[in-house]
């Protein structure tokens, strides 16, 4: 019987230590690691008086286009800026700037260049996916650098948050194709968020607005490519992110269908708030959808309940307001205003 009562207590006493052990290593560990989507992606270095940046063409072809190329160039030397360009930018391979593979070595030689410090996309069209695969990021996680553009450039963004960094959803060369008078906000975004100066904006209210407050890393961008990124690598995870998106050219049953793919893959599951930019040249179906853009979004939406903000002027429109992926951003939704602010 002594026997028995001392194998007895021997063993709750290796019960508890094993519990006392990994319990404490259990909250060590929670205290220590935090969740990844709560965080931040790596920032890199933000442009100073005196550095480069690349032109490229990853995506389509850049005809007649040469007088806006100039505008942008002008641009960044009038900010104190040097530039280089891709040697390929002007090339021609049907529908591209150039056969993938000059798209490629361009976009290559940008992201292995030390003293290059952004690579900003000439235009957009399509194109980048095509060269996703053919890209070595090596030399770029070992010196990062701002790639900025929108549309198109949201297949380059995609994988560039996957790698863990920010990167800048902003105007593009051929935004210059418009008077710099009437997109001086555009302009004035670009200089702002590549230099480093805290970016906020007021978003007028709309009555679809779905109020409440969050703050979280933003990830994004041209809601087409975010849809055809779906089940590759270079499909992004939102979980605990808020979302940006904007369209152009699309049906409104087009856009409820590509937001009923990303809902049935989970897209929206964890997410934590959505930022509706500009959906621009709806097409007309012969067979009308019968509700608002608005009201299309928020049906596709319905079962979920975080806040969502209409009325950020990004995407196609001139006032295309730079936006800063994978930086934590403070979303606040009413019906009669939004606010979003970014902050370190």
């Amino acid at each position: 019987m002594y026997i028995y009562i001392m194998l007895k207590n021997l063993l709750t006493l290796s019960v508890y230590c094993v519990i006392f052990f990994f319990g404490n290593t259990i909250a060590f560990s929670q205290q220590k690691v935090l969740p990844k989507h709560h965080m931040s992606l790596k920032q890199p270095p933000f442009l100073k008086q005196g550095d480069t940046v690349a032109i490229v063409a990853p995506a389509g072809i850049l005809k007649n286009r040469e007088g806006e190329i100039n505008k942008a160039k002008a641009l960044l030397k009038s900010w104190g800026l040097h530039v280089v360009m891709g040697k390929y930018v002007y090339n021609k391979g049907a529908h591209f700037a150039g056969t993938d593979d000059e798209r490629c070595e361009d976009f290559q030689n940008a992201l292995d260049n030390k003293t290059i410090s952004a690579i900003w996309s000439a235009r957009g069209g399509y194109g980048s996916v095509r060269i996703l695969d053919k890209l070595n990021w090596t030399k770029f996680k070992e010196n990062p650098k701002w790639i900025i553009g929108y549309s198109d450039i949201t297949a380059i963004h995609c994988e560039v948050q996957n790698l863990g960094f920010q990167s800048l959803h902003a105007m593009m060369c051929t935004s210059l194709q418009d008077n710099a008078e009437t997109i001086a906000a555009t302009i004035s975004s670009f200089k702002d968020a590549i230099f480093g100066e805290q970016l906020s904006y007021t978003l007028k209210g709309s009555k679809y607005n779905q109020p409440g407050t969050v703050s979280a890393p933003l990830v994004g961008g041209n809601l087409t490519i975010l849809h055809t990124m779906l089940g590759s690598k270079t499909s992004i995870d939102t979980s605990g992110k808020i979302v940006f998106i904007e369209e152009i050219g699309e049906y409104k049953y087009h856009i409820d269908r590509m937001l009923q793919s990303l809902k049935r893959a989970g897209y929206f599951d964890g997410c934590k708030g959505l930022i509706i930019g500009d959906m621009t040249k709806i097409k007309k179906n012969t067979t009308p959808w019968g509700t608002s853009i608005e009201q299309l979004i928020l049906d596709a939406l319905s079962e979920y309940n975080f806040p969502i903000a209409f009325n950020m002027k990004a995407g196609h429109e001139k006032d295309n307001r730079a936006l800063i992926l994978g930086k934590t951003t403070v979303l606040e939704v009413s019906k009669e205003q939004s606010l979003i602010k970014f902050i370190d």
